[in-house]
Protein backbone atom coordinates (compact mmCIF):
# COMPACT_ATOMS: atom_id res chain seq x y z
CA UNK A 1 0.00 0.00 0.00
CA UNK A 2 1.65 3.76 -0.76
CA UNK A 3 1.22 6.45 1.31
CA UNK A 4 0.10 9.82 -0.67
CA UNK A 5 2.44 12.02 1.12
CA UNK A 6 5.07 11.54 3.33
CA UNK A 7 8.03 14.30 4.65
CA UNK A 8 10.69 15.59 6.90
CA UNK A 9 12.36 18.96 7.89
CA UNK A 10 15.61 19.28 8.97
CA UNK A 11 16.05 22.39 10.96
CA UNK A 12 19.55 24.51 9.40
CA UNK A 13 21.99 26.41 12.03
CA UNK A 14 22.34 30.52 11.26
CA UNK A 15 25.67 30.36 10.67
CA UNK A 16 25.38 27.54 7.47
CA UNK A 17 24.08 28.38 3.93
CA UNK A 18 22.32 25.93 1.99
CA UNK A 19 21.61 26.02 -1.59
CA UNK A 20 19.46 23.63 -3.62
CA UNK A 21 19.92 23.32 -7.42
CA UNK A 22 17.92 20.15 -8.20
CA UNK A 23 19.12 17.51 -6.43
CA UNK A 24 21.97 18.48 -5.51
CA UNK A 25 22.84 19.84 -1.79
CA UNK A 26 24.91 22.55 -1.23
CA UNK A 27 26.12 23.11 2.30
CA UNK A 28 28.69 25.85 3.40
CA UNK A 29 29.42 26.55 7.17
CA UNK A 30 32.21 28.17 8.79
CA UNK A 31 35.21 24.80 7.92
CA UNK A 32 34.29 25.01 4.60
CA UNK A 33 31.23 23.67 1.71
CA UNK A 34 30.39 20.45 1.34
CA UNK A 35 27.71 19.27 -1.82
CA UNK A 36 25.62 15.84 -1.78
CA UNK A 37 23.86 14.78 -5.04
CA UNK A 38 20.70 12.83 -4.93
CA UNK A 39 19.58 12.76 -8.39
CA UNK A 40 19.36 8.79 -7.77
CA UNK A 41 16.10 9.23 -4.64
CA UNK A 42 12.83 10.02 -6.45
CA UNK A 43 11.86 13.07 -4.08
CA UNK A 44 11.18 16.30 -3.41
CA UNK A 45 13.44 19.06 -1.69
CA UNK A 46 12.47 22.43 -1.10
CA UNK A 47 14.13 25.24 1.41
CA UNK A 48 11.56 26.98 3.53
CA UNK A 49 11.26 29.75 6.04
CA UNK A 50 11.60 33.51 5.19
CA UNK A 51 15.54 32.75 5.58
CA UNK A 52 15.74 29.18 4.18
CA UNK A 53 16.24 27.64 7.35
CA UNK A 54 14.82 24.39 6.90
CA UNK A 55 14.92 21.81 4.43
CA UNK A 56 11.90 19.65 3.77
CA UNK A 57 11.98 15.88 1.99
CA UNK A 58 9.16 15.07 0.54
CA UNK A 59 7.97 11.94 -0.80
CA UNK A 60 4.87 11.07 -2.97
CA UNK A 61 3.41 7.77 -3.23
CA UNK A 62 5.93 5.80 -1.80
CA UNK A 63 6.07 2.43 -0.33
CA UNK A 64 7.80 1.11 2.41
CA UNK A 65 10.94 0.72 1.01
CA UNK A 66 10.72 4.14 -0.61
CA UNK A 67 9.49 6.09 2.92
CA UNK A 68 12.88 5.06 4.13
CA UNK A 69 15.10 6.71 1.74
CA UNK A 70 13.53 10.41 3.31
CA UNK A 71 15.00 9.22 6.76
CA UNK A 72 18.67 8.56 5.28
CA UNK A 73 18.09 11.77 3.26
CA UNK A 74 17.31 13.50 6.50
CA UNK A 75 20.55 11.78 7.96
CA UNK A 76 22.50 12.56 5.43
CA UNK A 77 21.99 16.64 5.49
CA UNK A 78 22.52 16.56 9.03
CA UNK A 79 25.63 15.09 8.61
CA UNK A 80 26.71 17.96 5.64
CA UNK A 81 25.93 20.31 8.74
CA UNK A 82 27.60 18.81 11.58
CA UNK A 83 30.89 18.24 8.74
CA UNK A 84 30.44 22.14 8.06
CA UNK A 85 30.26 23.47 11.41
CA UNK A 86 32.16 20.75 13.43
CA UNK A 87 34.13 18.72 11.71
CA UNK A 88 34.56 15.06 12.06
CA UNK A 89 37.61 12.80 14.01
CA UNK A 90 38.01 9.62 14.02
CA UNK A 91 40.52 7.78 16.04
CA UNK A 92 42.03 4.69 14.31
CA UNK A 93 44.41 2.21 16.50
CA UNK A 94 46.47 -0.53 15.10
CA UNK A 95 46.61 -3.59 16.96
CA UNK A 96 47.96 -6.70 16.66
CA UNK A 97 47.45 -10.42 18.50
CA UNK A 98 49.45 -12.94 16.89
CA UNK A 99 51.29 -11.03 13.74
CA UNK A 100 53.45 -8.38 14.31
CA UNK A 101 53.21 -5.82 11.82
CA UNK A 102 54.42 -1.77 11.80
CA UNK A 103 53.29 1.08 10.19
CA UNK A 104 55.51 3.91 8.60
CA UNK A 105 53.92 6.85 8.18
CA UNK A 106 55.77 8.94 5.63
CA UNK A 107 56.20 12.67 4.33
CA UNK A 108 53.16 14.94 5.05
CA UNK A 109 51.03 12.56 6.18
CA UNK A 110 49.88 11.56 2.52
CA UNK A 111 50.46 7.60 2.88
CA UNK A 112 51.01 5.04 6.12
CA UNK A 113 52.84 1.74 5.26
CA UNK A 114 52.12 -1.46 6.84
CA UNK A 115 54.98 -3.97 6.92
CA UNK A 116 54.01 -7.75 7.75
CA UNK A 117 50.37 -7.54 7.67
CA UNK A 118 49.55 -11.39 8.07
CA UNK A 119 52.89 -12.07 7.74
CA UNK A 120 52.90 -11.14 4.26
CA UNK A 121 56.01 -9.68 2.46
CA UNK A 122 53.81 -7.31 0.59
CA UNK A 123 54.08 -3.64 1.57
CA UNK A 124 50.56 -1.86 1.90
CA UNK A 125 50.58 1.33 1.14
CA UNK A 126 47.33 2.94 2.08
CA UNK A 127 47.17 6.87 0.42
CA UNK A 128 45.01 9.67 2.56
CA UNK A 129 42.26 11.16 0.76
CA UNK A 130 42.25 15.04 0.07
CA UNK A 131 40.75 16.88 2.61
CA UNK A 132 41.96 14.61 5.40
CA UNK A 133 44.19 15.70 8.20
CA UNK A 134 46.19 12.98 9.53
CA UNK A 135 47.98 12.78 12.64
CA UNK A 136 49.39 10.46 15.55
CA UNK A 137 48.48 10.69 18.99
CA UNK A 138 50.89 11.91 21.33
CA UNK A 139 48.95 9.87 24.32
CA UNK A 140 48.38 6.35 22.66
CA UNK A 141 50.92 4.42 21.54
CA UNK A 142 50.37 3.39 17.73
CA UNK A 143 47.15 5.68 16.88
CA UNK A 144 46.15 7.70 14.22
CA UNK A 145 43.91 10.22 14.13
CA UNK A 146 41.91 11.23 11.35
CA UNK A 147 40.01 14.97 10.69
CA UNK A 148 37.82 16.21 7.95
CA UNK A 149 34.92 17.91 7.69
CA UNK A 150 33.09 15.08 5.15
CA UNK A 151 32.18 12.06 6.87
CA UNK A 152 32.77 9.65 3.63
CA UNK A 153 36.33 11.02 3.19
CA UNK A 154 37.12 10.47 7.15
Amino acid sequence: MKTILSNQMVNIPENVDMTLRGHTVIVKGPRGALWRDFNHVHIELSLLGNKKKRLRVDKWRGNRKELAAIRTLCGRGQSLIKGVTLGFCYEMRSACAHFLHQCDYLGEWFSVKIRNFLSEKYICRVWMRSGVACSVSQTQKDELILEGNDIELV
